[in-house]
């Protein structure tokens, strides 16, 4: 078990997300109705018992925490008002904060650059983060069809909408990641 930011991982997950993980009592409801539980290497119940336990090596570099989609199902079926998408949030920032994400799914690369096109334009441009996220993989053929049918229906724009008081957004997403960059 590793100690972050000098306090316990519990400790740590509810300051940022603000979830109290004690109140889980592992009904495994937020596991049962999640729609991406069939590909997690942890289980979304199992990941508020190991933020419980304080095994933040376990969960910093799982895949699990790169493939919740935050759909909030988790809370919606909890009947304690855990979200596990907020802890994950959480988990996601400590990952890429300690450089532990695991970047085999290519999730924590294609986040950043949805991230950081958000910061840029104050949404995303979907078409500059398939770029940048193409790039940092160096997956450029993997679903190159679908790109064409999606630019062709015109759900992918060539240029970026901008919204007005970007500098807004940037200093929430800033404050969020605990990051100085964007």
């Amino acid at each position: 078990m590793i100690r972050l930011r000098g306090s316990s991982l519990p400790g740590e997950i509810e300051a940022l997300s603000g979830q109290r993980v004690f109140d889980c009592n592992q009904c495994a409801k937020c596991t049962a109705g999640c729609p991406m539980s069939f590909a997690m290497d942890i289980q979304p119940n199992q990941m508020i018992r190991l933020v419980q336990l304080g095994q933040a090596d376990r969960l910093l570099r799982s895949k699990a925490i790169w493939l919740c989609s935050s759909c909030e199902t988790c809370a919606a079926r909890c009947p304690m008002s855990v979200s596990v998408a907020e802890v994950v949030d959480a988990l996601r920032q400590l990952s890429r904060e300690r450089g532990m994400a695991d970047r085999s799914t290519g999730a924590p690369q294609f986040h950043q650059a949805f991230l950081d096109s958000v910061a840029r334009h104050g949404r995303a441009h979907e078409l500059e983060a398939i770029g940048v996220y193409k790039a940092k993989t160096r997956r450029f053929f993997d679903d190159i069809g679908l790109g064409i049918r999606m630019f062709r229906q015109g759900k992918l724009s060539l240029l970026p909408h901008r919204i007005q008081d970007r500098d807004v957004i940037r200093r929430i997403i800033r404050q969020s990641s605990g990051s100085s960059k964007t």
